[in-house]
């Protein structure tokens, strides 16, 4: 039941990067939310409303090489 659990986690802490009234600046420094204005990444007000479109996932780590010789006894 994959459409049940909550994407990232149970717990989201508050951020206007990842709020739904809000979209990146053209400098991709700041935030421009339609409330409150020009805002902090890590902000966040009353009206936070989580978008999980907006959440970048992390890259996944690079496999090690694997050669021959590793899975000889």
């Amino acid at each position: 039941m994959l459409g049940k659990r909550p994407l990232f986690g149970n717990h989201i802490e508050p951020a206007c990067r990842y709020c739904a009234h809000a979209r990146e600046n053209a400098d991709g420094r700041m935030i421009l939310c339609r409330h409150q204005g020009v805002v902090a990444p890590y902000y966040s007000c009353r009206r936070f409303h989580y978008d999980p479109l907006l959440r970048e996932p992390s890259r996944q780590a690079a496999l090690p090489k694997y050669d021959k010789s590793d899975f000889e006894l």
